[in-house]
């Protein structure tokens, strides 16, 4: 099973290269953040005509969004965390496929160190924190994956010192995903490739995507029993470079069974 990733910064934007993924990679389930679209304007049907029968979606207007789309039927849907607050940024999606619980998460960017909207993002991680630590990562297959808004490490970041202590790279943030591996959970990506620096995102401006000037804040998160069934993660930078491209490029990680 191919699960798969990917920040489309606009689903309306980024049909063709959608398209084109799945018509390279050809994921069984896929994991969309930042559709910026209503619920009543989600493309449905075009999804459907691209293989993926089974859809399930909570969005808004302009900003943020979520989708889950699959060749496998989704059970147990759910657009909320669970704790009972209230919360109209749509950034959170889960369901089962087959046997294993897939998580789809848009972490808020955080804007500026020490803002309002800073503090809403360490606070929107403790909230995923606690709802990770409801399931069952020791014998459960569980997939944790979108865009985290975090570079966890020094190796995920193009330059170390000029990032120190910014957003995406804040010690407060990696605290809070080292607080989610603690867990149980594991970064395939970096399992698989200890040593090497590689980047999902690029910004738009200063020319980041020629100059490779990225971050990795793109990451599948697998617990245990899914960690022992991974035989792959691949970055697929190809995409980001493709035309009209979305700043991100999709994440795979490839489970037996």
């Amino acid at each position: 099973m191919k699960l798969a990733t990917f920040n489309v910064n606009s689903l309306r934007a980024r049909m063709g290269p959608l398209e084109h993924f799945v018509a390279t990679v050809k994921p069984d389930v896929i994991a969309l953040q930042e559709t910026k679209l209503t619920d009543a304007l989600f493309p449905a049907d075009a999804l459907r005509s691209l293989g993926y029968p089974h859809l399930a979606w909570t969005g808004q207007p302009t900003y943020n969004g979520v989708a889950l789309l699959s060749r496998l039927p989704l059970e147990d849907v759910t657009t909320t965390m669970g704790d009972g607050l209230d919360d109209d940024q749509r950034r959170f999606i889960a369901a089962r496929v087959a046997d294993v619980t897939v998580v789809n998460v848009y972490v808020p960017n955080g804007q500026a160190v020490g803002t309002d909207k800073f503090r809403y993002k360490l606070g929107w991680l403790d909230r995923l924190i606690a709802n990770m630590s409801r399931r069952d990562l020791t014998g459960s297959a569980v997939a944790l994956m979108g865009d985290f808004n975090i570079a966890p490490g020094d190796s995920d970041v193009w330059d170390p010192f000029v990032w120190d202590g910014q957003i995406l790279t804040h010690p407060e943030e990696r605290r809070r995903f080292q607080a989610l591996l603690a867990l149980g959970l594991t970064d395939a990506w970096r399992h698989q490739h200890p040593y090497e620096t590689s980047f999902s995102w690029w910004d738009y401006q200063r020319m980041g995507w020629p100059r490779n000037q990225g971050l990795r804040i793109d990451h599948v998160l697998l617990s245990a029993p899914a960690m022992a069934r991974c035989r792959g993660t691949v970055i697929h930078k190809e995409i980001r470079g493709g035309p009209t491209p979305s700043d991100h490029a999709p994440v795979v990680v490839e489970l037996s069974g």
